[in-house]
């Protein structure tokens, strides 16, 4: 048993080493649970007396078996459909300037109060989220039209990428958020309780990012000056052109809640009002649908390919039982599930600041859902707290990848300084962590009253 979980923890430090190497998390997570699976089976077969030829034989094919069998089952997963399907909901959006759209609208209401523009960032981070499911796809598209009206208005330089940074990771807990999805697959939930669950942590989070703005431009006035003011025909008119935003996101989110949809018809529903709203604005040019076509494409080969990675590398990590020993020494500190729960919070911090998102999330989760489930945890109000632990890794030092995305948009301005406007932002994700825990309803409330769930 102690030598089984040794090859575990080998296991996970070559893992380590390979994506150190920059090596891609999908391969890595295969080579490695492909090796280990054939380590594992021979050294058991040769326990039990089997010749070490034949025990290497019987492991390469147990191997090759696993290999063939879970490649088979991610891919002919019908539940899956929703990637491609959200994912070229949020590239349909993109390209035909509904997150200009939103932008504005957050904008024209409330841009003239102070820090207005950042807060309207936030707002429109979190609508764009509801349509692309992308936390790097949220900052990028909203940081460019975002960040050049903060520079025109003056606004602190920390407080403008700030902003942006923390309101792209909106797309990893607003549903349908691509995070919830793997999820959802690795650890057997549903999910479309998954994404019901993420709709009021994903509100209170956006409204406390606008509190930790009110925050900042309360001590340093001058690090968000108001902008115009607009009247009220140009504030309707700019909600009206939202509108159909609104719909699809109103028609998706509440079809799986009323049960009227699956996430899989959801996904459908989206991507083809989605396709309708863009065709109608005239901004689907062949041009336009070939980029949109093949981004698709490319996210979700990848995204699939990180699936089949996890369902490889889960099996290896679970035949050497690290996870159990795991659990059994965690269950059997004197510190409660709360102690815990916030030891894992921490490890998921440290990791957030060498790891991106999605490689944390599938690497972890074969350690962590055996501890959750040792301790009779949902879940569902677990994935909601390891999503937001997930997303303060993304602007978290060294690594944090969407402070960098806003550092490609905003060259000039200093990492330093991005780095320095993220933290009212970081506590704010904190905050949310600590209610969580306190009211699980928050998580929970929506999950237990969806329609069919």
């Amino acid at each position: 048993m102690i030598a089984m979980s040794l090859l575990g923890i080998l296991g996970l430090l070559v893992l380590f080493a390979l994506l150190g190497l920059r090596m891609p998390v999908a391969l890595s997570m295969l080579s490695v649970g492909f090796v280990g699976t054939i380590i594992v089976n021979t050294n058991k077969f040769i326990g039990v007396g089997m010749d070490p030829s034949r025990a290497w034989d019987r492991g390469w094919q147990i191997a090759f078996s696993n290999l063939a069998g879970e490649t088979f089952e991610a891919a002919s997963n019908f539940n899956l459909l929703v990637i491609p399907m959200f994912v070229l909901m949020g590239n349909l959006a993109g390209i035909s300037g509904m997150s200009n759209d939103l932008f504005t609208a957050a904008y024209r209401w409330m841009g003239h109060l102070r820090g207005g523009l950042a807060s309207a960032t936030v707002a429109a981070c979190a609508g764009f989220a509801a349509l692309s499911g992308s936390s790097l796809a949220s900052a990028v598209t909203m940081g460019r039209v975002a960040l050049p009206e903060m520079k025109r208005y003056k606004y602190a330089d920390s407080l403008a990428t700030g902003s942006v940074a923390a309101g792209g990771t909106l797309g990893f807990l607003i549903p349908p958020s691509g995070g919830m999805i793997i999820y959802a697959v690795l650890t057997e939930q549903s999910i479309g309780r998954l994404f019901m669950a993420g709709v009021f942590p994903g509100i209170i989070l956006t409204l406390l990012f606008i509190g930790a703005i009110s925050w900042v431009v309360a001590r340093k006035p001058e690090a968000g000056p108001p902008g115009d003011r607009a009247g009220r025909a140009d504030r309707m008119v700019s909600l009206l052109r939202a509108t159909p935003i609104l719909g699809v996101v109103l028609v998706t989110i509440g079809g799986m809640y009323t049960g009227f949809f699956t996430p899989v018809e959801a996904s459908s529903v989206g991507a083809f009002l989605t396709f309708v709203v863009a065709a109608w604005r005239r901004s689907l040019s062949l041009k336009a649908l070939r980029i949109v076509i093949l981004q698709t494409m490319n996210a979700t080969a990848t995204v699939f390919l990180i699936i089949i990675g996890a369902f490889v590398f889960i099996p290896f990590m679970s035949l050497t039982e690290l996870p159990s020993h795991l659990v059994t020494f965690l269950t059997s500190l004197p510190i409660g599930d709360v102690g815990v729960l916030l030891v894992i919070i921490l490890a998921y911090m440290f990791l957030g600041m060498f790891l991106e998102s999605i490689a944390m999330l599938v690497l972890t989760i074969p350690v962590v859902i055996p501890i959750a489930i040792g301790l009779n945890w949902d879940l569902i109000w677990f994935g909601i707290i390891i999503v937001i632990v997930l997303e303060m890794g993304m602007i978290s030092p060294p690594v944090g990848i969407n402070v960098f995305i806003v550092k490609s948009i905003a060259p000039d301005v200093p990492m330093g300084q991005i780095f320095r406007g993220i933290w009212p932002f970081w506590f704010a994700m904190a905050l949310m962590i600590v209610l969580l825990i306190l009211f699980p309803q928050i998580a929970l409330f929506l999950p237990q009253t969806i329609v069919g769930g």
